[in-house]
């Protein structure tokens, strides 16, 4: 497989990818391709991007993994993750991949997990030229996801505050609220600890551990529901953990009761939320399968 890194254009700013393309690609063949997304202010080198980039590289497809504007080694703000910039920068990526060696330009796929799931799902129901959609432990409305995992009364008042407190903030010392991560999205302690023990890493050492407030009120106001159903006719396939304990498992379920068809939903009762992380091979042969019905690399 070759891989050579890449500068994508987006909104005046330069994204750091890497595309890779399947040694058996022969010149003038036009293949398949993905993007494939990270997660909350996570990377390209995350887990839960190298274990379907890696999958798909073996089926046959070109992939493009990319740091969203803001994270990793991508220009922009550091930590400013808004959910409708990051739909812009997929979209550019989607006009550079078009562009590379070998691939289909009318076949151009996205995969995404948790934030990157999300925007996925949102990405792929206003832009047309996007052929296929994965999305995984993805939701689709940002207060209920918030109130799935802010449960208690007290713990609801508590993020609530900090939307409350950000423009407030932002008049007041003309800068930004800077909130840390689990203030936004909880990772409970037993599923860190798990998750070390088994040595997967959560999310890559340069990840992000701090955002501002207008992180929290742009996933609060995201509603990837309203648009999921403008994904049909092309396909979209919603994989989830039966039991996620980071985005609540309804968030799925609500996505799939608002697609059109074809759509597929498959939840998994022995992974969570970084099944991808997990290398999880009932996950990879739901994926493998469907892509071969919906989305094979070459036609």
């Amino acid at each position: 497989m070759a891989e050579y890194e890449v500068s994508i254009p987006s909104d005046g700013l330069e994204l750091s990818g890497v595309v890779s393309i399947p040694d058996d690609l022969k010149d003038g063949e036009l293949r398949g391709a993905f993007l494939v997304l990270h997660g909350f202010g996570s990377t390209k080198e995350s887990g839960n991007v190298m274990g379907p980039a890696k999958l798909l590289n073996a089926l046959g497809y070109i992939t493009l993994r990319f740091d969203m504007r803001g994270c990793g080694t991508s220009g922009g703000e550091r930590g400013r993750v808004i959910c409708l910039e990051q739909v812009a920068d997929t979209q550019n990526a989607v006009t550079f991949l078009a562009t590379q060696r070998g691939v289909d330009p009318k076949r151009i796929a996205v995969v995404g997990t948790s934030f990157g799931g999300a925007v996925a799902v949102y990405a792929g129901g206003v832009d047309e030229r996007i052929a296929a959609v994965i999305s995984n432990g993805g939701w689709g409305n940002g207060e209920r996801k918030f109130r799935g995992q802010h449960s208690t009364p007290d713990a609801w008042a508590r993020f609530m505050k900090i939307l409350e407190d950000g423009p407030k903030y932002r008049a007041a010392h003309g800068r930004s609220l800077m909130v840390p991560r689990d203030a936004i999205v909880p990772v409970p302690v037993h599923v860190k600890d798990n998750m070390a023990k088994q040595e997967v890493k959560l999310w890559p050492a340069n990840a992000l551990q701090e955002f501002p407030a207008e992180t929290a009120q742009s996933m609060f106001d995201f509603m990837a529901d309203e648009v999921v159903g403008k994904i049909a006719p092309r396909p979209l396939l919603l994989l989830h953990s039966a039991s996620d304990s980071v985005t609540p498992t309804e968030q799925s379920i609500s996505l799939f009761q608002h697609a059109g068809q074809p759509a597929e939903m498959h939840l998994f009762s022995d992974a969570d939320h970084w099944m991808f992380s997990e290398d999880n091979p009932r996950v990879w042969g739901v994926i493998r399968n469907w892509l071969k019905d919906y989305f094979p690399a070459v036609v």
